[in-house]
Parts: C-alpha cells; structure tokens; sequence
C-alpha cells in the first residue's frame, strides 16, 4: 500500500514539475516574439516631478499607540446592582430559635449614564497628512 502512494507521489510530482517547465520555456518563447523593434523615434519617459504632490511617503509619518480622551454621550447601560438584606434572629412558631443572617442577592438594572470623558486606546497607525 506505502509503495503505491509512493510511486503516485512521485508520478504526480514529476508530472507538476513537468508542466512549470514547459509553462516557464512558453512563456519566455512568448515574451521575446513580442518584444517590439526598436523605433528610430526617440520616446520620452513622462516623470510625474511637480513639486512632489504624487510622493506620499514624505508626508507621512507613524503615531505610536497612546491614550486619548473622548467624548462619550449619555446613554442607558445595564448596571449589577447588589441587595444585601439582614434577616434578624428570631423564634419559628415552633418556638425554635433561628440565628440573624445576611441574604446576598444581585439583579440587573436599566442605568441613565450622563455625557463623560473617557480614556481610550488608540493603536498606532500611520499618519498622512495633506500639505
């Protein structure tokens, strides 16, 4: 069984490799055939040199990561909110005595959160201004 997929491996390599071959020899057979004469005419090569608008690297430059202030509006945000209730000692009606305790109990509520400031992470970016 390893000796078949063994020799498949190999066939189907040889194969591909085959094909990359022949496909380069195409190709470059191809790109010399139409490669054009040269022309008695002098071409110019057109430069795009007015002033560096088209260059943006000089321009731009990188902003490290850093905390920044926004302004976040007010809006409605589900708080936690906690009910520690005390449940003092007492007698049960079958006169036995019960020790006081604590009952921790937590719920969900709809919370107006006014209009504030908030700090926040800002990765770095690159930064390209217009001049």
């Amino acid at each position: 069984m390893t000796r078949t997929m063994r020799v498949r491996r190999l066939v189907a390599g040889a194969a591909a490799s085959g094909l990359l071959a022949g496909g380069a020899a195409l190709g470059m057979a191809g790109s010399a055939a139409a490669a054009p004469a040269p022309a008695s005419v002098a071409t110019t090569v057109v430069t795009h040199d007015d002033g560096d608008r088209h260059d943006h690297h000089d321009r731009c430059e990188w902003k490290k990561g850093h905390w920044e202030k926004t302004w976040v509006k007010g809006h409605w945000e589900k708080k936690r909110v906690k009910h520690d209730t005390w449940h003092p000692d007492r007698h049960d009606n079958h006169g036995k005595w019960h020790h006081g305790y604590w009952e921790h109990n937590q719920s969900y509520k709809w919370v107006y959160v006014p209009g504030h400031w908030e700090q926040v992470w800002v990765k770095g970016h690159w930064d390209c201004h217009h001049r």
